[in-house]
Order: structure tokens, then C-alpha cells, then sequence
């Protein structure tokens, strides 16, 4: 009788394992792993969502006079600050820059921040990238040709490796504008490609992301404060490898 049984719970492990796999291959029917060779629709992202199923507004459906061959077509485009489009359904709409999520170009997603759109350099189910955030100090109005900080550090050799790190807190300061001094940062985000949230790129939020595979997150809390900060890109990273990103491909 309990060989039966036995026979019975192990039965049951191979037929639920099936339906699992079975969910798992559908869910995915359509859908390629991420590497770097993939490239993004282009066109205009409104959302994220549309990021999610890799649907853009494509160019052809994008009322303007820009050249859509031109190289820095979304560029002029943005120059007007709103943007005319026909929908799925023929009709005209009408969007302010601002709102827009962002855009791909040649494949490769580029993110608003603060009016500024930036290239999404490392992508999978945690994305980083680096955005230029300005800022205004009227403490420095006397200097109408600018004013140099001198703790400001920046190295071209490490800002696409991501093995060496730069300087997040570093910046500089343009020309006088109007009484205040414009500070520009280069600061490092990450993206939650389940949910889209923005998060600054800090060992707490890098954290938050690793519980969702709990061998990696244990790992990661048990370092030490100093370590948690050197390791979080190479923790994002494992996760990646690990969980890897699926998205729609090419149609």
C-alpha cells in the first residue's frame, strides 16, 4: 500500500512539473530572451507598457516633416514639444513631450528624465542607465562664466564598462543664466522592468529588487556596508544571468 502511494505522490510531482513547464512555454510563446544583440522597435514609447510588448508609436504613423531618415529625427521632432500621431484606430492625437516615456532609436531605448532623454546602457529584468540632472544655485550668480568644482572627478575610460566606477556625485557648473548657476549630475538609476518604477541606484533599492530571487538576496545582505556599495552592479548583474528578460520579437 505505500509503494502505491509513492507511486501516487510521484505521479502527481511529474504531472504538476508538466502543467508548470506547459504555463511557462505558453506564457512565453512569441517571446525571445534578451541579449544585446536584440534590438527595440523604433518609434516613440508613450509608457512602459509599451516598452513591456516592444510597441511603439512607429515613425510612419508620426505626423510631421521631419525627414524620418534624418539621424536626429527624434530631435527635431522634440523641438515643437508636442507630437502629432495617428492611433490605432485613424485617429489624430496629440502628446506633450514631457509626458512620453521615450523612444528608441537604431533599436536602443533612450529614457526621460527631467526633459532629458538618456541611453538605457544596461538592460534585463533590473535595468541602469546614467541620466544628466540639472539644477539651479543662485549662490553663484557673481559668475558669469561659470564656476569650476574642484571635487568634481569624472573618467571616460569607465563609463561604458561598468567593471571600473565613476563618480555618481560628480558635476559641473554652465555659464550664468539668468542669475543662477545650472549644476549639472550625473546620476545612476535602475529600472524594475516588472513594474517600471525608477529607482536611484543605491545598495537599499538594489536590495529591494534582489528579495525577488532569495539565494542572491541572501548573499547580498550579509556583505558588509562597504561591500554591499562595490557589488551592487555585479549583484544586478548575476541576477540578470539568473532571471533572465524575455520580450516580443521582431514581427
Amino acid at each position: 500500500m505505500k509503494k502505491f502511494f509513492r507511486i501516487l505522490i510521484i505521479a502527481a510531482v511529474f504531472v504538476s512539473e508538466g502543467i508548470v513547464f506547459s504555463v511557462r512555454g505558453q506564457e512565453r510563446e512569441g517571446m525571445v530572451k534578451y541579449t544585446p544583440d536584440f534590438r527595440f522597435r523604433d518609434g516613440i514609447y508613450l509608457n512602459f507598457d509599451q516598452v513591456k510588448i516592444n510597441s511603439p508609436i512607429p515613425k510612419a504613423k508620426i505626423l510631421t516633416s521631419t525627414d524620418y531618415n534624418d539621424r536626429e529625427f527624434f530631435q527635431k521632432l522634440f523641438e515643437a514639444g508636442k507630437i502629432y500621431f495617428y492611433d490605432n484606430m485613424g485617429i489624430r492625437q496629440e502628446v506633450e513631450i514631457n509626458s512620453i516615456w521615450g523612444y528608441s532609436r537604431n533599436g536602443i531605448l533612450y529614457i526621460q528624465i527631467e526633459g532629458n532623454f538618456n541611453r538605457v546602457t544596461f538592460i534585463g529584468n533590473i535595468c541602469h542607465f546614467v541620466a544628466d540632472i540639472t539644477t539651479y544655485d543662485n549662490r553663484y550668480y557673481n559668475y558669469p562664466y561659470g564656476y569650476y568644482d574642484p571635487y568634481y572627478y569624472y573618467s571616460p575610460y569607465s563609463y561604458y564598462g561598468y567593471g571600473n566606477y565613476y563618480n555618481p556625485y560628480g558635476s559641473y557648473y554652465s555659464p550664468y543664466r539668468q542669475g543662477n548657476m545650472a549644476r549639472t549630475e550625473l546620476k545612476q538609476y535602475i529600472i524594475d522592468f516588472e513594474t517600471g518604477k525608477i529607482l536611484e541606484f543605491d545598495v537599499e533599492n538594489t536590495e529591494l529588487l534582489l528579495m525577488r530571487d532569495s539565494e542572491l538576496y541572501e548573499q547580498y545582505v550579509q556583505l558588509s556596508r562597504k561591500k554591499k556599495k562595490e557589488l551592487m552592479f555585479v549583484y544586478i548583474r548575476k541576477f540578470n544571468e539568473k532571471n533572465p528578460l524575455y520580450l516580443p520579437g521582431d514581427k
